[in-house]
């Protein structure tokens, strides 16, 4: 674990203000949390900067340089820096785009909690900051010849543009006609491995060799682009999810009976009878743990296709009215390219003014951080966006209106 130089200790409280401050070149802000002071710096080059992050420990006299897990922001001009509770600090970025200017720097939260614990080093993770919400992911499990797959198949018909699935990643090698990103996203082992490590993965398995998995930014993805998303995945990598942090909602699709199940097998003439028979011995298995180990939260008996898929429908909120959780929007928010930023409860105003004047402009927004969910190594959802009534004789936090 590396240190800084001990004489940028002296100086500390003489550069920074109270909690957040604004540089426009070689800036940097200071966040006290408890003991710690948590610097974010630049680094710049060209007048744009990358984001660097030291910690200062008051109780031991030291500089720490933390592992920094997440993706980070992109490079941009300068950044405000406001600390929302005791785990976390937003951090605004200007002369970004405006789907990438808010980002939340995860310092005590529950991930970083577990992720210091596996590393035994100082830990840091970053998280994008998404305007509005996402539906719950949806995770189906079931044996093989259940009927899973063309259920699924008839809610992808029905509601193409509401439904996706995750692109899961593997270390083998492509095969003819498969494309990175679109069939798998095929990466190197080593790298894998370190994703599962960092707990960038909600469940992954070695089959013959190489490694399978889904990871949380694939799930992302799907969530980005305003689709729900459905994880086709076994009992096994169900069990994973639900010990996760995804929040999802877990469905189980068993069969009426296994001599059913087992006429249904036949009946697919794609397997020799020692194939249906160790299909079958998997099955009894899956459809125990199913039933018995608190994994899923629905469990429908596929007994008649057309009233299962009714009843999927049920769960899933299809059946009379539509989902009313908000969708990530993809406008992004158009933040002041130069800004001064304060909080007030939960709701953070971003003012574009001449420094030092305190005039708000029409530009001046607020954003209510109220009902976050979701970090690292994820995005940090529930993000609202309120315009602010420009009247300088209006009080800013009554006088706004909610953006679309």
């Amino acid at each position: 674990m590396g240190e800084a130089p001990v004489f940028y200790v002296e100086n500390l409280k003489d550069r920074f203000s109270n909690g957040f401050n604004l540089r426009f070149k070689g800036f940097e802000t200071s966040v006290d949390v408890g003991d710690k002071t948590f610097v974010i710096g630049s680094n710049n080059n060209d007048s744009i900067s990358s984001i660097e992050v030291q910690i200062y420990d008051k109780s031991r006299g030291k500089w720490v340089i933390p592992t920094v897990l997440g993706t980070e922001p992109k490079r941009y001009e300068g950044h405000s820096a406001i600390l929302l509770n005791e785990d976390r600090i937003m951090v605004i970025t200007w002369g970004s785009t405006p789907d990438d200017c808010i980002w939340f720097l995860e310092v005590d939260t529950e991930y970083v909690k577990q992720q210091k614990k596996a590393l035994g080093t100082e830990v840091i993770a970053w998280s994008k900051g998404v305007r509005g919400d996402a539906e719950k992911p949806v995770v189906i499990s079931g044996p093989s010849g259940v009927g899973k797959g063309t259920l699924i198949n008839m809610l992808m018909k029905e509601f193409p543009t509401m439904f996706g699935f995750s692109v899961s990643h593997t270390t083998r090698t492509p095969r003819i006609m498969e494309k990175n990103g679109v069939h798998y996203h095929f990466t190197e082992r080593s790298i894998m491995e370190k994703d599962i490590k960092d707990g960038k993965f909600l469940e992954f398995a070695s089959v013959h060799g190489n490694l399978y998995g889904t990871s949380i930014e694939a799930v992302e993805a799907v969530a980005d682009l305003g689709k729900r998303c459905i994880l086709d995945i076994d009992v096994q990598g169900a069990k994973s999810v639900r010990a996760s942090s995804l929040d999802a909602i877990f469905i189980f699709i068993s069969p009426p009976s296994m001599a059913k199940l087992e006429e249904r097998l036949h009946l697919r003439g794609t397997e020799t009878e020692e194939q249906i028979q160790k299909r079958l011995r998997n099955a009894k298995a899956e459809i125990e743990q199913g039933k018995s180990l608190g994994i899923f939260d629905h469990i429908l008996c596929n007994d008649h296709l057309e009233k299962c898929y009714d009843n999927l429908k049920k769960l899933l909120g299809l059946d009379a009215t539509m989902p009313t959780n908000p969708k990530p929007s993809s406008k992004g928010i158009n933040l002041p390219s130069k800004h001064a930023a304060s909080k007030i409860n939960n709701k953070i105003l971003v003012k574009s003014e001449t420094l030092g004047s305190g005039n708000p402009s029409k530009n001046s927004i607020v954003l209510d951080v109220s009902l976050l969910k979701g970090g690292a190594p994820g995005r940090t959802r529930g993000l609202n966006v309120f315009a602010v009534d420009p009247n300088p004789f209006s009080d800013c936090l009554n006088g706004i209106h909610k953006l679309s």
